[in-house]
C-alpha cells in the first residue's frame, strides 16, 4: 500500500526540502508545493500535517471551500481518501507513523487501552496543542536532531484525545502492569510468550490476541520497544555497547546495533554522540 509520502514523491511539483527517518516506517518531512493537484487514495499509515508558510491557495476539494493558512493542522488517518488543489506556493511539515506504532505510543503515554485513542480526520484545524509539536518536528528535521523529534512526538501523542467506547476483550490495566513489571525484570533474558502467559492464566494464543488489541502492538514488538527504551537510558552513561546489549537482552552487540537502527534509524554510537551534544 502507498503512503502519503509515496503520493507526494510521485508529484512533479512537490519538493521535499528536509527529512528525518525515525524508525519503523515513521519519520518527519518538510515539503514545498505549488500549482499541483494530488489525490491520496487509501494511504497506508497516519499523517499529521502543519502548514509552516502560505497555504491560502490550498484547499481540499472533497471538504468544502475552506483553504489552509500558516499554523493550521490536518490529520489524515490511515485509509482515508482525499483530493487537494494547490494554486500558490506553500510549505508544510508531515509526520508519518504506522497505526500500530501510534497506538502503542498512545497506550504507553496515556496508560490506557490503545483502542481509546481518538484520531479524527481534520482539515485546516486551529489546534495550537498539536501545531506546536509539529513545528518543533520541522525544526528537528532541519537540525537532524532525533532527540528533539522524539520529544515533540511524545508531546503530540500526549495531546491526542481519548474516546469513551465499550471495549470487548483486551486485558485489564492491573494485568498489563504486572506484565510490564515482569518484562522489565527479565529484559536481560530471552522472553517467551509462554512465560508471560503463565502470569495471566491465559493461553499463549489468547494472550497474544488480547495484548495486541489492548496495546496496539503484538507482545514481541512491545518487548523490543522496552529493550530499546532501556538501551537509550544506558547510552547516556559510559557502559560499553557489548554490556548494554547483554543487559537489554540482545544476543550480541551486532544484534543490538541492527535492532536499534531498525527502531531508531540511527546506530547506538550515533545516538550516544547525540546525547553528549545535547
Amino acid at each position: 500500500m502507498a503512503t502519503i509520502r509515496d503520493f507526494l514523491d510521485r508529484s512533479p511539483a512537490a519538493r521535499n526540502t528536509a527529512a528525518m527517518p525515525m524508525g519503523v516506517a515513521s519519520g518527519v518531512a518538510i515539503w514545498e508545493n505549488s500549482n499541483d493537484r494530488i489525490s491520496y487514495a487509501a494511504p497506508h499509515g497516519h499523517v499529521f500535517s502543519c502548514y509552516l508558510h502560505g497555504g491560502t491557495g490550498t484547499r481540499r476539494l472533497d471538504a468544502g471551500s475552506r483553504t489552509g493558512r500558516p499554523g493550521t493542522v490536518c490529520i489524515m488517518p490511515e485509509g482515508q481518501n482525499s483530493e487537494w488543489e494547490i494554486t500558490t506556493p506553500f510549505r508544510f511539515v508531515h509526520f508519518y507513523v504506522p497505526d500500530d506504532r501510534l497506538r502503542a505510543a498512545f497506550a504507553l503515554i496515556h496508560d490506557c487501552d490503545a483502542r481509546r485513542m481518538d484520531l479524527p480526520e481534520l482539515t485546516f484545524a486551529e489546534l495550537p496543542d498539536l501545531a506546536i509539536p509539529l513545528v518543533r518536528l520541522a525544526d528537528a528535521a532541519l537540525r537532524q536532531d532525533l532527540l528533539m523529534a522524539d520529544g515533540a512526538v511524545a508531546d503530540m501523542v500526549g495531546r491526542l484525545g481519548t474516546r469513551q467506547i465499550a471495549l470487548k476483550g483486551g486485558l485489564p490495566a492491573r494485568l498489563l502492569h504486572r506484565i510490564d513489571d515482569w518484562i522489565d525484570a527479565h529484559l536481560d533474558q530471552p522472553i517467551r510468550l509462554a512465560d508471560i502467559a503463565c502470569l495471566t492464566d491465559l493461553s499463549p494464543f489468547h494472550l497474544h490476541r488480547m495484548f495486541k488489541a489492548t496495546r496496539g502492538l503484538p507482545l514481541h514488538g512491545w518487548i523490543t520497544s522496552r529493550r530499546i527504551a532501556r538501551a537509550k537510558t544506558m547510552l547516556a552513561g559510559q557502559s560499553p555497547l557489548v554490556e548494554i546489549a547483554q543487559v537489554c537482552g540482545f544476543s550480541s552487540q551486532s544484534h543490538f546495533t541492527r535492532v536499534f537502527k531498525e527502531q531508531m534509524s540511527t546506530t547506538p554510537d550515533a545516538y550516544r554522540a547525540l546525547l553528549r551534544r545535547s
